[in-house]
């Protein structure tokens, strides 16, 4: 789990969290702590601030290799591929990528349908398990 990025450990409490800038009102996710990105902001007070639960798809594809580092990986097991998914966030209309819940593929996505973001994990041994965010699409949209 990357610190700060999400909090919540199910249902309606799981959430991203990015920051919003006081004096433009910018919102970033990642979050940002030390400047607003906005290049046109003389700069304010990060706020962090959860994120919206829910959001449309904005693009997708397949994630067919196993990804570099920094991400966690057995090398020794075989790649399980993935969709990923790019989800415009309903209040804030930033984009956010994501791996899709276990059994969603591609040829189950479609731009513009409704997905909620839900906890997931992202790898796991013996001692670990290194958790992370998943787009799962909505009641009556898979």
């Amino acid at each position: 789990m990357v610190t700060g990025w999400f909090a919540g450990e199910s249902g309606d409490d799981f959430r991203l969290l990015g920051t919003r800038c006081s004096a433009c009102t910018s919102v970033f996710f990642p979050r940002e702590d030390a400047f607003c990105r906005n290049p046109g902001c003389r700069g304010g007070e990060l706020i962090e601030v959860p994120l919206s639960r829910r959001g449309r798809v904005w693009s997708y594809t397949d994630s067919k290799y196993r990804p570099p580092s920094p991400y966690v990986t057995d090398p020794e097991l075989s790649w399980e591929p993935c969709a990923l998914i790019a989800v415009e966030l309903e209040s804030e209309r930033i984009v956010v990528l994501g791996q899709a819940v276990p059994g969603i593929a591609v040829a189950d996505l479609a731009v513009g349908m409704e997905v909620e973001v839900v906890p997931g994990v992202l790898n796991e041994d013996e001692e670990t398990t290194w958790t992370t965010w998943h787009w799962r699409p909505t009641e009556g949209t898979a």
